[in-house]
């Protein structure tokens, strides 16, 4: 007896199950708003630092102008007044500003009438920001005589710019916050 068949045909191999299709995220728009939120109030601070920089760098440079006086003298010279008004504007607007007023001399005079000098300069100053509504708790006042020239030179010009107050900062208080 002879059995013959047919050779049985392969099973087909199953087809691979199909690719996922890629899935859209859903846009958490709560987030992206929180991102841009996030990033204006960033750029709002940086802005505000660069502003409250820029309001401390002025007032600074009005406070620390010199003023200078004329030869043996501690009264306010007409320049001086322009420079000190600034100083009254920028004390008004900023109270918690306290400076120590250093009178200086130039090197003509003896030591002990140079100390005394320096120490009329700086209570001038003093009684003028005072007279303009600034409270006289806001400064300390000290002389120092020819002891610390801006300039060596043992001419007018030099002495010139020796003959001076100056107006060291000795609490900031809170320039450019808006006190």
């Amino acid at each position: 007896m002879v059995v013959a068949g047919c050779a049985r045909a392969p099973a087909p191999e199953p087809e691979p199950p199909p690719e996922p299709e890629p899935q859209v995220q859903p846009r958490d728009e709560a987030a992206e708003r929180a991102a841009r939120e996030a990033e204006e109030q960033r750029r709002r601070e940086e802005e505000e630092l660069r502003r409250l920089e820029t309001e401390r760098r002025r007032v600074l440079s009005v406070i620390g102008e010199r003023v200078h006086f004329d030869f043996d003298k501690s009264d306010i010279r007409p320049d001086a007044e322009e420079v000190l008004q600034r100083k009254v504007s920028v004390l008004r607007e900023y109270p918690g500003i306290r400076l120590r007023i250093e009178g200086h001399c130039d090197e003509r005079g003896s030591n002990e009438y140079n100390l005394a000098l320096g120490q009329r300069r700086a209570e001038s100053v003093r009684r003028y920001l005072m007279s303009y509504g600034i409270d006289a708790g806001r400064f300390t006042t000290i002389s120092y005589g020819e002891e610390r020239p801006l300039m060596d030179a043992h001419n007018e010009e030099a002495w010139a710019q020796n003959r001076r107050a100056e107006f060291p900062v000795t609490d900031h208080g809170r320039i450019g916050a808006g006190e």
